[in-house]
């Protein structure tokens, strides 16, 4: 990344009503920018954040001759609520901290987006909203709720709403992270140590899969033993967080569904009907989060969809394959192609 520009910036949401009805006051979203607007502000594609990541761990998918070509568009990463870029709990000033942190939903995200889109290059529609996991997730929500400003979305290894499997995966990740003595409360009043490693064996377990474990996959990574792999690449991911952050993150990826909000009512069915943006869906065929299953269900209700699930025993990763070359190739080709550049 080191040879394409990158320009950073902060929008200065305000004082804004969440869904909730709670005020979070002084949000803000933190965001980076790759390539340029063309004089049509025709080119724009919005790449938003996964759980737990910054722009500057998604910018590798980020390359010339690519699918997201900063040479042909402007890309725009913004950083979503709760990673400790963006407004998040490490962030926020008394009395919003501990329990009393205004949670916010991907609804709120992507409404502040589209502002923060408007406001400062007068972007009215994208190109394409590209994102993996609750990345994807807020693409969906961005066909869902501005559906003729959006005309493809590429989701990968995400899903249109949270899976009863995930909010309890959620809930024993968030558990094991808060079973940690510095927990009092209902805030950290310390550095959970035994948390963070009890976390980092959950998401582990459920992050990857049986055959990547089966055939010691994590050797490709350097790792000298599991113990090793486990260790550097999850306790060692995780701890680098804030560990309130991280359930901040937690609440918005368990409330996630793209009609639960006053357009749709909850009716999921009408709220996929009413997407117009052309939609790939890539989910793995070994991801336990985000299944092929749940990928069948939507297309059904979806009026332009296209399935392409990305063949992995690298499970849920293979959506974030920055060292997985087979896989990135596979993702890259079918984006490029939804782009109509294939």
């Amino acid at each position: 990344m080191s040879e394409i520009e990158r320009t950073e910036g902060s929008y200065e949401a305000g004082d804004m009503v969440l869904q909730s009805g709670l005020t979070y006051r002084g949000l803000r979203i933190g965001y980076a920018t790759y390539g340029k607007l063309n004089a049509r502000r025709d080119n724009a594609i919005l790449f938003p954040t996964s759980y737990g990541a910054t722009h500057l761990e998604q910018e590798f998918m980020i390359r010339r001759g690519g699918a997201l070509d900063p040479e042909r568009y402007f890309i725009v990463i913004p950083n979503l609520f709760g990673n400790g870029i963006s407004s998040s709990p490490s962030t926020s000033a008394w009395p919003h901290t501990g329990p009393r942190y205004p949670h916010t939903t991907l609804y709120d995200a992507v409404h502040v987006q589209q502002r923060m889109l408007a406001e400062l290059w007068d972007i009215q529609e994208l190109a394409l909203v590209y994102g993996f996991s609750m990345g994807a997730m807020q693409a969906y929500h961005w066909a869902a709720l501005f559906p003729q400003r959006v005309k493809r979305i590429a989701v990968v290894c995400g899903a249109a709403r949270c899976s009863a499997y995930n909010r309890l995966f959620i809930d024993a990740a968030s558990l094991a992270l808060t079973a940690d003595a510095a927990w009092q409360d209902g805030e950290f009043r310390g550095f959970p140590q035994r948390g963070f490693r009890a976390m980092g064996r959950v998401y582990a377990a459920a992050g990857l899969s049986q055959d990547f474990y089966r055939e010691e996959a994590w050797r490709l990574l350097g790792a000298s033993s599991l113990e090793d792999y486990l260790i550097r690449f999850w306790e060692g991911h995780f701890s680098r967080r804030d560990p309130a952050d991280l359930l901040a993150q937690f609440w918005s990826w368990q409330h996630g569904d793209i009609s639960a909000n006053d357009r749709y009512h909850g009716d999921f069915e009408a709220a996929l009907r009413a997407i117009e943006a052309e939609v790939l869906l890539m989910p793995c065929d070994h991801d336990m989060y985000f299944r092929v299953a749940d990928s069948e269900i939507e297309l059904a209700h979806l009026r332009n969809g296209r399935l392409r699930p990305i063949s992995s025993i690298w499970g849920h990763r293979a959506g974030n394959p920055n060292v997985l070359p087979a896989e990135r190739a596979w993702i890259e080709a079918e984006v490029t192609a939804l782009l109509g550049r294939g």
